[in-house]
């Protein structure tokens, strides 16, 4: 089952409820936050501790999760119950909510990477402990189902947080360059990603770049993955694109799905008073083979060009190899001519 078939059961009903509290709701009482806290950055032989707050991670995965994180010359520190199974889920809610609180706390674990995302992360908001995480504060990182802890934990505390590849996924040199780049180096001037190139051929018009709206435009980066975002609307973690530079990326969506979902965002999120729009590579989200439909292109096109925002598509990063880490919440800059972004500020302390 993907993850599109995960939000239409739960907008049913069928998926549950949140997991049932026994003790104080730890996100209640808490506002959002408007002052940035930093994590530290990575240095070679830190611990990291590997979790599954979304779906199960197969063998195959963990395998690969340990090893990708191994060449980065870091430690790793599987959770308590990153193996477990539960249905669609890695385990239980509090298993899963277990494995980031453990974390957090732990003084020795210099980072959290989610294995993979898949679907569970939207469950856990209301009862993870933003105050534990403020006053303990490292990296997290992740993409996909990830974007609603990252999301929820930046809005409750500040904490800059990491779109940028999961563990099990395939990494490419551009992909690593750019791990490090952002998670273990400390720069002092603006760090400038550029596309990468490799998937920019004629057979595959989707990894193709193109501006929708012209512009050079700053804000603060906010955003992640469009059915976690839509999904997010309406609840205490809802995004608000107002003066952002609001990213977006998604998978295995066909158009009229992402057409519902922009036009969600466009009446929940305040596209319209976004800084600036900035589109991922959309894998597997054209229509079928004579299917009654509009285009991809056409879609962002119809759904995103008539907000006067500048906005670009086919950035590298998404649900693809190439896949360059976001940090959420710090000051950057979005040219859509040249087609880069760059971060003005560094997302660590």
């Amino acid at each position: 089952m993907n993850r599109r078939d995960f939000h239409e059961l739960a907008s049913m009903g069928i998926i549950g409820s949140l997991l049932a509290p026994t003790s104080k709701r730890h996100g209640a009482s808490l506002k959002a936050v408007s002052d940035i806290i930093k994590p530290q950055r990575l240095l070679p032989g830190d611990k990291v501790g590997l979790i599954t707050p979304g779906s199960y991670v197969p063998d195959a995965g963990y395998e690969k999760a340990v090893n990708n994180l191994t060449q980065l010359g870091l430690q790793v520190v599987p959770g308590k119950y990153v193996r477990e199974k539960r249905g669609f889920t890695a385990g239980t809610d509090q298993q899963r909510l277990e494995d980031l609180h453990t974390f957090f706390e732990d003084p020795s674990i210099k980072a959290i990477w989610c294995a993979r995302g898949g679907y569970g992360c939207s469950r856990l908001l209301p009862n993870i402990n933003y105050e534990l995480i403020r006053n303990n504060p490292k990296i997290l990182i992740g993409y996909s189902d990830i974007t609603a802890l990252l999301q929820a934990i930046f809005l409750r505390t500040g904490l800059v947080g990491f779109h940028g590849p999961v563990a099990a996924a395939t990494w490419t040199p551009y992909t690593v360059q750019h791990i490090k780049g952002v998670l273990f180096d400390s720069f002092t001037k603006p760090y400038v990603i550029n596309l990468a190139t490799e998937e920019l051929t004629p057979e595959r018009e989707h990894f193709k770049p193109y501006s929708i709206q012209a512009g050079k435009v700053s804000g603060r980066l906010m955003g992640g993955n469009v059915s976690l975002l839509a999904a997010l609307a309406g609840t205490p973690f809802a995004f608000d694109a107002t003066d952002k530079l609001f990213f977006m990326e998604d998978i295995d969506e066909r158009p009229y799905s992402l057409d519902r979902m922009f036009t969600q965002l466009r009446q929940s999120a305040n596209l319209h008073k976004a800084k600036g729009l900035i589109l991922g590579v959309f894998e597997g989200c054209n229509p079928k083979k004579d299917e009654e439909s509009l285009s991809l292109k056409e879609t962002i096109f119809d759904r995103l060009s008539d907000l006067n925002v500048p906005a670009v598509y086919g950035l590298s990063f998404g649900h693809v190899p190439n896949n360059f880490t976001l940090p959420v919440g710090i000051l950057a800059e979005l040219d859509t001519e040249n087609k880069t972004l760059t971060y003005l500020e560094s997302p660590t302390a």
